[in-house]
Order: C-alpha cells, then sequence, then structure tokens
C-alpha cells in the first residue's frame, strides 16, 4: 500500500503534508503535490494534516489512474521537504471537485 495524491489538492496546493513526511516523498508540480509511491512508507501520517483530504489510501477504490499520475509525475517533478504558503487562489479551489480535467499542469514547481 501506499498513499496518493489526488485532484482535490489541485490549485490548492498546501503542503502541511510535506513537513511530516518523514521520507520526504512528496514532489512538486506548478499546482498540486504528488507522493513517490514507491518512497512511501505507508505510514499515514500525511492524510490527516491535509484540510482539503487530497491525499488517500491506494487501496480506496477507484485511486488506479491516480498512482499512475503519482508515479509519472513523481519521477519528473523536483522534491519538495519544507511547507510554503499555499497559492492565493487556494482557498477558492478548496471546495471545487473534478479539477483535474480543467486544472492540472504537468509543468514542474520549484521544489525546495
Amino acid at each position: 500500500m501506499t498513499y496518493v495524491v489526488i485532484d482535490a489538492c489541485i490549485r490548492c496546493k498546501y503542503t502541511d503534508c510535506v513537513e511530516v513526511c518523514p521520507v520526504d516523498c512528496f514532489y512538486e508540480g506548478k499546482n498540486m503535490l504528488v507522493i513517490h509511491p514507491d518512497e512511501c512508507i505507508d505510514c499515514g501520517v500525511c492524510e490527516p494534516e491535509c484540510p482539503v483530504e487530497a491525499i488517500k489510501p491506494d487501496t480506496e477504490p477507484g485511486l488506479e489512474k491516480w498512482l499512475e499520475i503519482n508515479r509519472e509525475y513523481s519521477e519528473i517533478w523536483p522534491n519538495i521537504t519544507a511547507k510554503k504558503e499555499p497559492p492565493p487562489e487556494a482557498d477558492e479551489f478548496a471546495t471545487k471537485k473534478d479539477k483535474f480535467e480543467e486544472f492540472f499542469s504537468p509543468e514542474p514547481g520549484e521544489g525546495d
């Protein structure tokens, strides 16, 4: 098992989860984070830290797509290990659903 970041993170990108990760397995895109599934130790400390509930165990049904997205982008986006300020529009996008098709960006973030 591993944890994955889902589309609730898009354009919110709160980084509270990053600060508690003991193995630094988060990677930063332009408008969301992902978890490297081979680095995640399944400790689960990140899940309750996310204010928009964007982190889920990959054992939940229907998350296969997200496991692949997390795997793909964690290989090319920079590692992030410290908390940052969220984007200015984070609160506005926190309750939006199904954000992937409209708002996902494959561009990398800044990392540390």
